[in-house]
């Protein structure tokens, strides 16, 4: 199910289109725990999004979604970045660093903000709004824009290659039980709803992504059958190194285009 800020990327969207309640949002969020507060990085995020910086009595996410209809925010984008690969997170600054250390933002391109969520306690979130620190010469960025045909294929591609790559180097070898470890792990995975107009394509890519993204957590641990020395941790890491970037990369092309989409539901209205 990706992470917090796909849900709210798609519900947002959802919302701000009138395909969605507000309440509908909230109810989304409660997969992830039972709280959610807002606050901003700064001062002037505050202002414009009237809501306290962090260190005050926060606010609720209703605060978030009324700022985001009031500024006319219509291109959210989920980016999921990693050491060596910060598109779409500006030029560095805090938002970017927050960012980095969350493996996930939410960035409203269009208004020059993001958000980011921080897991503070069981069952509670926080998500800090940023301005997002524009190029001097390009200005804010747009995430990079994936076709989603091209996300599928990649990781098809992917999962073949990486397949390939670490039966050669035999770091999977013959670890029992390893399809009853796959099931349980995706049944544990708490189910998301979708808002209604959820496109059909996006959501396949998006589960396809997380069957392979569960697969990835299996082959990385260290349970018996898997690499334990360093050299060969560091061979399979190098192995999957591509498949993660693919899952990131599909992840984050089917929000995107289920952004695009509910967006564009908005203008026939």
């Amino acid at each position: 199910m990706c992470c917090p800020s796909a849900t709210l990327a798609v519900w947002s969207s959802a919302w701000l289109s009138g395909a969605a309640a507000s309440d509908d949002v909230l109810d989304a969020l409660q997969v992830w725990g039972e709280a959610h507060e807002v606050v901003a990085h700064d001062d002037a995020t505050a202002e414009v999004f009237d809501v306290p910086v962090a260190g005050d009595v926060p606010a609720t996410p209703a605060r978030l979604l009324g700022a985001l209809r009031r500024l006319g925010s219509t291109d959210s984008r989920l980016v999921l970045p990693v050491a060596g690969d910060v598109r779409g997170l500006g030029a560095g600054g805090p938002f970017a660093s927050a960012a980095l250390g969350a493996g996930e933002a939410l960035v409203f391109a269009d208004l020059g903000y993001g958000v980011v969520p921080r897991h503070l306690a069981e069952g509670l979130w926080r998500w800090t709004v940023f301005t997002v620190a524009a190029h001097p010469i390009s200005g804010t960025p747009a995430p990079e824009y994936v076709p989603l045909g091209e996300a599928e294929h990649g990781l098809t591609e992917a999962v073949r290659e990486s397949a390939g790559a670490l039966q050669a180097l035999d770091v999977a070898g013959d670890r029992p039980g390893v399809r009853a470890e796959l099931s349980a792990r995706l049944r544990a995975t708490p189910r998301q709803d979708w808002p209604r107009g959820m496109p059909g394509r996006a959501l396949r890519v998006l589960q396809r992504a997380e069957e392979v993204g569960a697969i990835l957590d299996l082959a990385r641990a260290d349970e018996p059958g898997g690499a334990v020395s360093a050299s060969a941790a560091a061979r399979r890491a190098q192995a999957l190194r591509p498949l993660d970037e693919a899952v990131r990369r599909a992840r984050c092309a089917a929000v995107n285009e289920a952004v695009r989409l509910l967006a564009r539901t908005s203008e026939t209205f």
